[in-house]
């Protein structure tokens, strides 16, 4: 099933699915697994290329090193910008404390108040992961299996994913969009009990 909310295609999974992020168990580990980076959009690569002064002295050696000799992109498979990554895995903005947590440098720095952009978009909204067509953008929900701790967790505590990620999808989409969205999901809900 999907929802025509604006010029977005909205799968019933972002509705109907239960997530929250459970740091506690998975320390972030998100940012260091899989094969690729963080999508991008020209903007944002942009952006980070401007606060390199500001992240290079926060980010690994290896990290500088890439990012030095490629830059903060790259290409991934199938064409799209994605953040560097270093030994095919880990973001080039991720570091991880003595405790072994994970944790994005941009997103430290935004938080302590000295940068003004918080982190990409893409991470922002994971697991909902956006495909840009022509006409229209499709809103997804990714299923990770690293991610299993935050689909126990939501359901713990009956959070819809579109609810979890409610300051992402405002931040994406706007906040028109996503009291459509509220709409359209208790609209969904009265019908499917």
């Amino acid at each position: 099933m999907i929802f025509h909310i604006q010029d977005t295609l909205v799968s019933l999974d972002v509705l109907e699915k239960e997530f929250c992020c459970d740091l506690g168990t998975c320390r972030g580990c998100c940012c260091i697994e899989g094969d690729a980076g963080a999508p991008l959009t020209a903007e944002e690569e942009q952006t980070l290329q401007a606060l390199l002064p500001d992240l290079l002295p926060m980010m690994r050696k290896e990290a500088r090193e890439v990012v030095a000799q490629e830059g903060v992109a790259y290409n991934d498979p199938t064409g799209e910008r994605v953040t560097q990554i270093i030994d095919g895995k880990d973001c080039v903005f991720a570091r991880t404390d003595n405790n072994g947590w994970c944790y994005c440098v941009i997103e430290r720095l935004y938080n302590e108040g000295k940068i003004a952009f918080k982190k990409p978009v893409s991470c922002h909204l994971y697991p909902i992961r956006l495909s840009e067509h022509a006409s229209f953008t499709a809103v997804e929900y990714h299923r990770w299996d690293i991610c299993h701790c935050g689909r126990v967790y939501g359901k713990k505590l009956h959070l819809p994913l579109y609810q979890f990620l409610k300051e992402p999808l405002i931040r994406r989409f706007g906040q028109e969009w996503y009291n459509e969205l509220c709409l359209v999901a208790e609209e969904w809900k009265k019908q499917s009990q």
